[in-house]
């Protein structure tokens, strides 16, 4: 199993989590609040949680190649909805 996270600066990370949980509901199968989401996608899963100035990103995954493609699925739909900022992902 291959893990990966982000911590992502943002006042806007309810927002976010819960943009990107409602646009991929309708294809995958998703449970969210305003403050935890999960996401479960054919590339592996995505649990989100906002915070009052962070969005955190965790991503799993069976291998090091869906990893890296997961990690650029997930950020460039959120940098999508957040197009008014500039959001940095430093993975770890």
């Amino acid at each position: 199993m291959e893990t990966s996270r982000a911590t992502v600066n943002t006042l806007h990370a309810s927002r976010y989590l819960q943009q990107l949980c409602k646009h991929w509901a309708h294809k995958f199968e998703t449970e969210y609040d305003s403050v935890n989401g999960r996401i479960a996608l054919p590339l592996g899963e995505a649990r989100l949680a906002a915070g009052p100035e962070s969005l955190v990103i965790d991503l799993s995954t069976k291998d090091a190649a869906s990893l890296a493609t997961l990690r650029e699925v997930v950020a460039s739909h959120i940098e999508r909805f957040a197009f008014r900022e500039t959001l940095r992902f430093d993975w770890t």
